[in-house]
């Protein structure tokens, strides 16, 4: 757990993120967290969702990320790939700290080296 707590202080680093969590996609159980992630907990209920609506119209394959835009914040979901159920990379990021595309290449980065 500690490698988890020191790629998420990793994570915490990219600009304009104020909190992350690494979640089990299936259960939602959080493995590690970076800052105060409360809206970490309705991460993976916002990708269920997401994929339901998804298959729903079509969709097939993997979901990759969900990108969710408040007046103040980002909400990134992305999908770490593993053996087994996949992990969740949780990231809230300040709007006004932050340019959106930047802060997912870097999340993207960070999710490559997660379990690395």
């Amino acid at each position: 757990m500690a490698l988890l707590d020191t790629v998420l202080s990793t994570v915490g680093k990219t600009s304009g993120v104020t909190a992350a969590a690494l979640l089990d996609g299936v259960t939602g159980l959080s493995y590690a967290e970076y800052g105060a992630p409360e809206p970490a907990q309705d991460a993976q209920e916002i990708a269920h969702l997401a994929v339901m609506h998804l298959n729903r119209a079509g969709f097939t394959g993997e979901l990759e990320s969900i990108v969710v835009t408040t007046a103040a914040h980002h909400h990134v979901t992305t999908r770490v790939d593993r053996q087994g159920d996949p992990l969740l990379l949780f990231a809230l990021v300040d709007r006004d700290r932050t340019n959106i595309t930047w802060a997912l290449r870097d999340l993207a980065e960070h999710t490559d080296r997660l379990l690395s």
